[in-house]
């Protein structure tokens, strides 16, 4: 497989950006990483021609594929042709903003952002400043963005900030548990449940190794917020619009979050984020409340379109009907490769989300450590490569999930799933 340009793109890279590229989890792939030119349905074309199926669609965000369909894609030129955007308000974010609060149980309003890092920044502030409280539980191996109050690791006992440039004084503020542990968030409450702004979780764990809540873990964090006059907050930046369909994960499990951040699709592919919920909460971002939130480039009308224009097309045709059957099958057909090849792997995942882990035991993982414990360096090292040469471009980690689009095939999957056979 030829690399030349990818090699030389990269090198130029090194002379300009730090590491080579704009994003840490970019550069995992050694000893370089390839340059896409352009995608073609549920594949990317890189610099050097070389074609793959991709399951990465961009981290999540491409629920229709590379090739948007016909009136997807004249929204987003309509709009791109009109201006690049105008600092007041547009029509069509008003339209996304009544599209989410139709389909998404837990939001009544919704303030628009441009990424998940700025939606979930901002809806610790939101929880701070509506409750009055300084704390936040996070899951540990949970990932809600390049933000000081969730780069947090270590126990609720001994928080410490992951990434230098953050002061201590910041992660005391944040009290980290494990995924499903119950007894590790009655004991934070116990000590700390009058100064306790939210619980922050990802209905399921997907930057992680993609890990499920055990039955009632949910329901247990809705009791004990409600019950300690605390938030509930919900980070669908990567389950929203796909675990769930349109009502994102939360109606999947049946439980509703104070407050829900977005991301991914509700750009359709474009920077974006949001933070919806109560109105009676989200009415405390200025300038009808005094916590105070911004941004120039917020409802940007181009995104607008193209998360509108994905979220419609999904809504009236057979898209998730489509991915999750994929999504469905790439388990199945996984499971069996495993149980064959690697009964001590296992197959996560639901809806249009996948992923192979490479446990010790068997044993699915119930929360962030029993990934970490699993055969990381070997998925990385070894397997990742060993796909990539059959053209089978997967996450570029253990930890980093897999994704279905609109524009996969049953082609795809034979082709993936021989390519497993092949490299496990």
């Amino acid at each position: 497989m030829n690399e030349d340009n990818s090699r030389e793109l990269y090198d130029r890279a090194l002379s300009v950006l730090p590491g080579g590229v704009n994003s840490a989890v970019r550069a995992v792939i050694e000893p370089y990483p390839f340059f896409v030119q352009k995608g073609d349905g549920g594949h990317v074309i890189d610099a050097d021609g070389n074609r793959y199926i991709d399951w990465v669609m961009g981290l999540g965000p491409l629920l229709l594929g590379h090739d948007l369909p016909e009136p997807v894609q004249a929204g987003i030129q309509q709009k791109a042709s009109e201006g690049p955007m105008y600092g007041t308000p547009t029509e069509i974010e008003v339209d996304l903003a009544e599209f989410v609060v139709r389909h998404v149980p837990s939001v009544e309003k919704i303030r628009f952002v441009n990424s998940g890092t700025e939606a979930t920044t901002s809806a610790v502030r939101l929880a701070r400043g509506y409750t009055g409280r300084n704390k936040i539980v996070v899951n540990q191996g949970g990932y809600h963005g390049a933000q000081e109050s969730t780069l947090v690791e270590g126990d609720h006992e001994n928080p410490r900030p992951s990434s230098a440039g953050i002061p201590q004084a910041f992660a005391e503020h944040t009290l980290p548990v494990p995924f499903n542990d119950e007894e590790s968030v009655r004991e934070v409450f116990e000590e700390h449940g009058d100064d306790i702004a939210a619980v922050l979780t990802e209905p399921i764990l997907g930057n992680y190794g993609i890990v499920q809540p055990e039955d009632g873990y949910h329901e247990f964090l809705r009791d004990i917020t409600e019950e300690h006059g605390s938030l509930l907050i919900f980070d669908e930046v990567i389950t929203g619009f796909r675990v769930g369909g349109l009502g994102c994960a939360q109606s999947e499990f049946g439980v509703t979050p104070d407050l829900t951040t977005f991301g991914k699709i509700i750009g359709g592919g474009f920077p974006v984020g949001a933070i919806g919920g109560r109105a009676e909460i989200i009415e405390n971002f200025t300038p009808s409340g005094d916590v105070f939130q911004a941004g120039t480039f917020s409802g940007h009308p181009v995104t607008m379109a193209a998360g509108l224009e994905t979220l419609q097309f999904a809504a009236e045709n057979d898209v998730y009907d489509h991915v999750n059957d994929i999504g469905d099958r790439l388990r199945e057909g996984l499971e069996e490769i495993v149980a064959d090849q690697a009964p001590e792997y296992t197959v996560a995942g639901t809806d249009s989300m996948f992923k192979v882990i490479f446990t010790r035991d068997g044993e699915a993982p119930k929360n962030a450590a029993d990934v970490k414990n699993a055969e990381t360096d070997r998925w990385r090292r070894i397997f990742w490569g060993q796909m990539k040469e059959q053209g089978v471009f997967l996450s570029q980690n253990q930890f980093e999930c897999q994704f279905v689009s609109y524009g996969h095939t049953e082609e795809d999957v034979e082709r993936t799933l021989e390519a497993y056979k092949e490299a496990l």
